[in-house]
């Protein structure tokens, strides 16, 4: 499972990840047992981790992918942050998180869909995954994330594949 480094802010380091097939589409997956909380993978930083390093555990813990399955197409070089709302935040824990604080990886996946094994890790953090288009995730992930996806998108747009010429 990916660590808990928090900043002095108390923004947990993270890591995003958008998986894309060669035609422009998102991995797009829903969260264990919630039926309507569907995301990118993502997860947080251990301790003396690179952010590399985070990018393909988690790559491989949450969706069972290899580095040699995929290609890195481009990563954010800035941090993203989010907010959690109070009810999300754990009171309990030292230090206080009070949101993320995230740098993502946009991947081509190089192999077929049977590549992608949500049941890789003895945690699966997602049950079902689906393409989705490149923009649907905007309307259709939590509220509160939707700011960082915009930017994070914004970002990779340029990296999609262009549409085959029409003659």
């Amino acid at each position: 499972m990916g660590g808990g480094v928090i900043d002095g802010q108390g923004f947990r380091l993270n890591i995003g990840i958008i998986v894309m097939n060669t035609e422009g589409k998102l991995l797009w997956a829903r969260r264990i047992g919630r039926a309507n909380a569907w995301q990118f993978s993502q997860g947080g930083l251990d301790a003396h981790e690179t952010l590399q390093e985070a990018m393909y555990r988690e790559l491989e813990e949450e969706l069972g992918l290899q580095q040699d399955d995929v290609e890195l197409v481009a990563k954010t070089p800035f941090w993203l942050r989010y907010r959690l709302p109070e009810r999300f935040q754990r009171h309990k824990s030292k230090p206080l998180c009070i949101g993320q604080k995230q740098r993502w990886f946009l991947l081509k996946l190089l192999k077929g869909d049977d590549s992608v094994q949500l049941d890789y890790s003895d945690h699966p953090e997602f049950d079902q995954w689906e393409w989705v288009d490149y923009w649907y995730p905007l309307e259709h992930v939590i509220s509160f994330k939707r700011k960082v996806y915009l930017r994070m998108l914004k970002y990779f747009e340029k990296h999609l594949p262009s549409p085959p010429d029409s003659e």
